[in-house]
């Protein structure tokens, strides 16, 4: 079967082969992308660019199904970090109250209703620096997600900082993805945070990959950045080996007490952008529509769906902030002619023939 080309502004052509291990994977994915050549796919036209993106998506995923995930905050609040656009930091005054780790049966509880809404992935989020070695709250964590997979759910989680130990204990207790964003890029990371590094992130993804759980990675644009930084990030993100599984693109959720309130909101279309470039960039990706989404339109997010967007967070809240409820996703979902992803079927298992 021939492949598919996908002519570009960028060294090497992208060849999408229908020959891999996975129905419609590609095999020969790149990871020596460039600045430059990550900013002039960024700055194609936009109906270029999203044409481009589309003949990707369809050869490498589902072309009607959205994965939806459900994301619960397990342990919120009294975070150390101090992330400027994190209402759960510790050093902000923003209203968040902190709250004990959950029990174990109220987080299956809320797994079951996510299952029965519609979620294929329930992901967990503890607001921590990292884990405490052997404590008594990372073994419950641990038996959320041997509870979470008894249910025939994806399970991922995101608790910050992993050792080679805790994501060995993650991986045996039957985890599907861990989450760390990068948030930014390198250059521009120490403008938004100040108490870990961009190399502790990178060797937490690090460990995760080696330990054999997908990495789920993405940032957050609208915290004052550049395009360029925006640019890098996506670089450095496909350029790992192996790229992420998923690829969340946020847009800031400016929160009063948070040193980024007075931003303003991102456009709409600076998101359908990045949908778009990392679609390309990473085919075999799920590119996660995530923070922000509540204040797109019905049009705008389909824009992004239709640039390759094609996972969502489901549910009407996302840790702390606002997200559209479950009956307005669905029916957008249904008025698209699209369809919520099974859990944990092949990426582009029903590609187009």
């Amino acid at each position: 079967m021939p492949s598919v080309k996908v002519p570009g502004p960028y060294a090497g052509n992208l060849a999408l082969s229908r020959h891999s291990a996975k129905p419609g994977e590609m095999t020969d994915v790149r990871h020596d992308w460039s600045r430059d050549e990550a900013r002039a796919l960024h700055d194609l036209p936009l109906t270029d660019l999203l044409f481009r993106a589309q003949e990707v998506h369809r050869v490498t995923q589902p072309r009607d199904a959205v994965q939806l995930c459900s994301l619960l905050s397990i342990k919120t609040g009294a975070c150390q970090e101090d992330c400027s656009y994190c209402p759960q930091s510790s050093k902000y005054d923003t209203g968040v109250e902190a709250e004990r780790l959950m029990d174990v049966q109220d987080v299956l509880s809320k797994a079951r209703e996510a299952k029965a809404a519609g979620a294929s992935r329930f992901c967990m989020g503890a607001a921590w620096r990292s884990p405490k070695k052997g404590s008594r709250q990372f073994q419950q964590v641990l038996d959320m997600v041997r509870g979470v997979r008894e249910l025939g759910l994806e399970a991922c989680a995101t608790l910050g900082m992993l050792d080679e130990e805790q994501t060995q204990e993650l991986k045996d207790a039957g985890l599907t993805a861990y989450n760390h964003n990068l948030d930014t890029s390198e250059e521009y990371y120490g403008e938004i945070i100040t108490t870990r590094t961009y190399r502790d992130r990178l060797e937490t993804i690090g460990r995760v990959a080696a330990a054999g759980i997908s990495v789920c990675a993405g940032g957050i644009i609208g915290m004052g950045e550049s395009v360029d930084d925006r640019v890098a990030m996506l670089v450095t993100l496909a350029n790992l080996t192996p790229q992420p599984e998923s690829v969340p693109v946020n847009a800031l959720v400016a929160v009063p007490g948070t040193p980024l309130s007075d931003q303003a909101p991102v456009d709409s279309l600076e998101l359908v952008r990045m949908c778009a470039t990392a679609r390309i960039m990473m085919p075999n990706a799920r590119v996660r529509l995530s923070a922000g989404r509540a204040s797109l339109s019905r049009e705008s997010q389909l824009l992004c769906f239709m640039a390759g967007a094609n996972s969502i967070f489901f549910g009407d809240k996302l840790l702390t902030t606002g997200n559209p409820d479950h009956d307005s996703d669905l029916a957008l979902l249904r008025e698209a002619g699209l369809r919520p992803l099974e859990p944990e079927q092949a990426t582009a298992s029903d590609a187009a023939e």
